[in-house]
């Protein structure tokens, strides 16, 4: 089965560095130089007449979270995960919205099938992350009407890296749910749910308790991985992963990390080849520059379907009429207003 992750630190960060860093933007060049780019947006990309070009109106980004094994041919990819960040032209908040994985949609040149099925079509004949990516940024575009100023991907090792780089982080856990992937060996400690079959000994489940507390890498990522057992499911699990999200913006910010270069280096080194940033026309140093009014703690987490399924019960899901309005208020830039009057759309995480 194809575990579903959206954890995208690159963007995250150039959403929350910002924030601190307030020195000359070759400080900020430094602290970014040895991030892996490339093209993920493609023709999704926002055009000039839709400001393009510079930072001066609203952004989009795109965020893609994969699952890519050691043992797995490259172009046996899929997005699982999928969200959309938004940030009004005042560049002083931040939209978190999760496009569900199993959503009807037309990818160019394929048909019909599951949203995402578009990156594992785009990676095919050697498109790999950057081929997967730009298919599914065309396929939401045509499916939202929304364009990007940039993209970023990043897998489940970089994922763990970063957040234990970080020294853990803190998730306020809504409800109680045992992991389906990794257990508790007796007198081994834990491991995923294959190597603990083979060790021949005695093992339980991991569970998560009801409340705050802290994560460190792997747990911060089972949880986000979790489906069963989950209210609605994948529903519950993408406002997990939104929350996550924002935990480790939060932690970034208030440790003083994105505020220092070095530290800013070191995280981007655990991430390593996991990590790829598309930020369209825009130099890297530039983007990052020009959102340092964001911080974590403006990130408001919201959902497709009032959090709900909405689907034809086999195969495919749809966004509703609200979730669609939502969309549309994220081209006009009116998003705070339509999530003031439509108030189903704001996750009940924290």
């Amino acid at each position: 089965m194809w575990a579903r992750l959206l954890l995208i630190f690159g963007a995250v960060l150039m959403v929350v560095s910002g924030a601190s860093i307030v020195g000359a933007k070759t400080v900020i060049n430094q602290a970014t130089k040895d991030i892996k780019t490339g093209s993920l947006i493609g023709d999704a990309g926002k055009s000039s007449a839709e400001g393009g070009d510079d930072l001066k109106g609203p952004i989009d980004l795109l965020l893609l979270g994969v699952d890519v094994r050691a043992d797995w041919d490259a172009s046996d990819v899929r997005a699982d995960t999928i969200i959309v960040l938004h940030i009004p032209a005042t560049h002083d908040a931040a939209y978190l919205i999760s496009i569900p994985r199993d959503t009807k949609a037309d990818i160019p040149g394929h048909g019909t099938d599951k949203i995402n099925s578009a990156f594992h079509f785009g990676a095919q004949n050697g498109g790999g992350w950057e081929g997967g990516a730009q298919l599914m940024a065309k396929t939401i575009k045509g499916l939202t009407g929304v364009s990007f100023d940039g993209a970023a991907i990043i897998n489940f090792g970089g994922f763990r890296s970063i957040v234990n780089a970080l020294d853990g982080i803190k998730v306020c856990v809504k409800q109680p749910i045992t992991s389906a992937h990794m257990m508790r060996v007796e007198g081994e400690g834990v491991m995923a749910l294959a190597k603990a079959r083979e060790s021949g000994k005695p093992y339980q489940p991991v569970s998560y308790k009801k409340g705050c507390q802290k994560m460190n890498g792997w747990q911060a990522l089972d949880f986000s991985r979790q489906r069963k057992g989950m209210e609605n499911s994948d529903y519950g699990r993408q406002q997990n992963q939104q929350q996550v999200i924002k935990a480790i913006a939060k932690k970034a910010t208030e440790s003083g990390v994105v505020s220092n270069p070095m530290k800013v280096q070191a995280l981007l080194k655990a991430a390593g080849e996991s990590l790829v940033l598309d930020t369209g026309n825009i130099a890297i140093e530039d983007f990052v520059y020009g959102l340092r009014g964001v911080g974590g703690g403006e990130m408001t987490m919201l959902r497709t379907n009032g959090g709900n399924f909405n689907g034809d019960g086999i195969t495919f899901e749809f966004l509703d009429e609200t979730t669609m309005g939502m969309f549309q208020a994220i081209k006009s830039d009116t998003l705070a207003e339509y999530v003031y009057n439509n108030p189903s759309v704001l996750s009940d995480r924290k």
